[in-house]
């Protein structure tokens, strides 16, 4: 057929504009409410420190107990690998990592708590305590000391407050210390790109609403970019997942937070408990666990608001034996929630923190190459023994991209295996190139 040859239709042109405009409205609302990705790195975990616990030496001192419990439960390869099953041949470069990593950024993401960690205290005492995570936190951010060659691990990529919640017993409280800690980073400098800020126990989305006003009025307040300070929504009450109408109250809380929600975190005890679900029996692969976090990874699916798992109370102390029960709980858990696509958890104590990197870099050093077969294979057409799709290439690329965010794999050993840059990752995976 000749290039200027064209092929027989039949609808006149008017049709296919008239379907367009007729959808215009149907596609912008596509594009605001699904924009994708938001292209930034997701940390693997959240670590909750109380307001009055929270030091200077906080994020190193976790690390530090994390390696010594290695020591003393694990010291080696062979020994980790018995107590959780690791692979061998997984099992050197895991431990290496491990340790590198509690060395070098032992948490990735810390909430100082105001809320059920800290519980109630005096309004004086509770302003102190804000002013002085504020303080601390702007100091670590603005000293640089979360870099390896600083010192390694004074601060956290990700950092920032959970205050108490939008019910009215502790509405004011919670509002005068989100407004103290913030107050107090401006006064130091101005607001952390790492800053985090989670909202708990919602049941409307009208408070999801308020905590968009709130921030709005803060904003306006301080001369700041508008959406400039986002917020994570924490899942703690059967309401947030079931409205009283029978719709999925999570999907309208996303909505009510116009474009400011990050993530939403699942909490295991008090969803548990508001089940009703018996105190030993409170955990996050109970049935009740699996439905809300599947009801909130639909609801999150395509918005930008990532989904985390809750955590374990069950903590690695006491004699060796008691410490691998433990380690073998959690490493499980992290594993099941890996699987399921849940890609960050919460960890309650620094002995959580080996199995937590450990069941997070062997998850991703066990598919490396295989990912990276049918990446290369999918990019340069070859086919092979699985025929992927875009929408496979796509959780490929974002499979590698977050093994290479928590340092489960390297940039080195992705490039040898998929012929791909850190960049052509981002475009598969439909991540913004700017993704840091």
């Amino acid at each position: 057929m000749g290039q200027q040859e064209t092929v027989a239709t039949s609808l006149a042109d008017t049709v296919r504009e008239g379907i367009g405009a007729a959808l215009a409205e149907v596609d912008a609302d596509l594009a605001r409410r699904y924009p994708g990705d938001p292209g930034t790195r997701q940390p693997i975990h959240t670590v909750y420190v109380p307001g009055d616990a929270f030091t200077a030496g906080t994020i190193r001192s976790w690390g530090d107990q994390a390696l010594a419990m290695l020591d003393e439960h694990a010291p080696d390869a062979g020994a980790l690998a018995a107590v959780l099953g690791i692979p061998e041949d997984l099992a050197g470069p895991v431990y290496d990592r491990v340790r590198a990593k509690l060395e070098r950024e032992p948490i990735e993401d810390l909430r100082i708590d105001f809320e059920d960690g800290y519980g109630l205290r005096s309004d004086a005492e509770e302003d102190e305590a804000a002013a002085r995570a504020a303080a601390l936190v702007a100091a670590a951010y603005n000293g640089g000391t979360s870099r390896p060659e600083a010192g390694g691990g004074t601060a956290a990529p990700y950092m920032g407050i959970r205050m108490k919640c939008m019910e009215a017993a502790v509405r004011d409280r919670g509002i005068r210390t989100l407004d103290i800690f913030l107050t107090g980073l401006m006064a130091a400098g101005g607001l952390p790109d790492g800053l985090v800020l989670t909202l708990p126990k919602v049941t409307y989305a009208e408070q999801v609403t308020a905590m968009v006003r709130l921030l709005e009025a803060f904003e306006k307040a301080r001369g700041l970019t508008p959406g400039r300070i986002g917020f994570e929504i924490q899942i703690e009450t059967t309401q947030s997942i079931l409205g009283a109408d029978g719709r999925a109250t999570v999907a309208r809380m996303i909505d009510a937070a116009e474009g400011r929600a990050t993530s939403l975190h699942y909490g295991t005890f008090d969803y548990s408990a508001s089940c009703g679900v018996s105190a030993a029996y409170q955990a996050s692969d109970h049935p009740a666990a699996d439905h809300a976090k599947a009801v909130m990874q639909v609801a999150a699916a395509g918005t930008g608001v990532r989904v985390s798992d809750g955590s374990t109370n069950v903590l690695p102390v006491g004699p060796t034996a008691q410490v691998h029960d433990a380690w073998r709980l959690h490493h499980g858990l992290t594993r099941r929630a890996l699987a399921r696509a849940y890609y960050q958890g919460w960890d309650m104590h620094p002995g959580h923190l080996p199995t937590r990197y450990a069941a997070v870099y062997a998850f991703y050093r066990e598919g490396l190459e295989k990912a990276a077969a049918r990446l290369a294979a999918y990019v340069a057409k070859a086919g092979g023994d699985v025929m992927d799709e875009p929408a496979t290439a796509k959780a490929l690329s974002g499979y590698l991209l977050r093994g290479l965010d928590c340092g489960a794999v390297d940039p080195g050993e992705v490039a040898r295996l998929t012929g791909l840059t850190r960049a052509d990752l981002d475009g598969l995976a439909g991540r913004p190139t700017k993704s840091a």
